[in-house]
């Protein structure tokens, strides 16, 4: 199959990969950008381990194809630091102990982002809608839930 060249912005850097027409999000990232804070874990849009912001909005990267974020704004986990401090959300993740096997914490922190830029104050039930889509097997999500209030000033 012919691999079409695409303009990708991630974390604020351009790029311009050859990319099947089939190719994820997920696999370009991580594969090619060489991005593997990204996880890869069902590859069927259900566990949100491959979660990324695109234009803000949190997506499922292993359901998007990369041909499809051309000219659109993404962002992973590691765009998240700035100058070397880590991200609020990063911090108490940290700080809360939301963090274990580490696996799905970056989408989930993408997640949270997603609904903080939109939603600056959430409830506790606004904050667990807004993760639902992202499973995590370790911390039974109570931490979790806490570092995102104490983020929002809710906790």
């Amino acid at each position: 199959m012919v691999k079409q060249v695409v303009q990708l912005r991630i974390n604020g850097e351009d790029y311009e990969v050859a990319v099947e027409p089939y190719r994820t999000l997920l696999d370009c990232i991580r594969d090619d950008i060489g991005l593997t804070g990204t996880k890869k874990g069902c590859d069927l849009g259900d566990c949100g381990a491959c979660t990324v912001l695109v234009e803000g909005k949190s997506v499922n990267s292993c359901l998007m194809l990369a041909v499809e974020a051309q000219g659109k704004d993404v962002t992973t986990i590691e765009g998240l630091a700035q100058n070397g401090n880590l991200h609020p959300l990063q911090e108490a993740f940290i700080q809360y102990g939301a963090v274990q096997c580490g696996y799905c914490t970056p989408g989930m922190i993408l997640s949270a982002k997603a609904l903080l830029d939109e939603n600056p104050h959430p409830t506790e039930l606004e904050v667990r809608q807004a993760i639902a889509g992202n499973l995590c097997r370790c911390t039974g999500y109570v931490k979790i839930v806490e570092a995102i209030m104490a983020v929002a000033g809710t906790g």
